[in-house]
């Protein structure tokens, strides 16, 4: 059996026992003015404590009274209003009348029917897909 080096953090000197450092003059008198501040606005943490033991745990909200007096009150009704009905559209079929040659398509997915009485509109369709 081989004995094998320890390192450095195998030691006698205790590395977790560091000392706090001390605070400066002018730290001090910062920590002094934001204790005051924190003071004045009233959320200092022995202010909060104080708060805290005389309320307790429980928070207590106050509703108003809406028991008195009826007959200042506006009168109301627990019936609910049905919807308006819609307007119906009326639908578009074909009827037979114009004779449909087929369907261009103008510029990507704008599709339009061409019309055997407007075979105009097709050569002028075909033009502007060619520029």
């Amino acid at each position: 059996m081989s004995m094998h080096l320890v390192g450095p953090y195998m030691t006698t000197t205790k590395y977790n026992r560091r000392k706090k450092p001390t605070k400066n003059k002018r730290q001090l008198a910062a920590q002094s003015e934001h204790e005051k501040w924190l003071s004045k606005m009233g959320v200092h943490p022995d202010q909060l404590a104080e708060k805290k033991a005389k309320r307790g745990n429980v928070t207590t909200v106050e509703f108003p009274d809406y028991t008195s007096d009826s007959t200042n009150r506006i009168p109301t009704s627990d019936r609910i209003p049905g919807g308006a009905p819609t307007k119906q559209k009326e639908r578009q079929v074909y009827s037979g009348e114009r004779q449909l040659l087929g369907v261009a398509t103008m510029h990507k997915s704008n599709m339009v029917p061409i019309f055997a009485d407007k075979k105009e509109e097709a050569k002028e369709i075909a033009r502007m897909r060619r520029g």
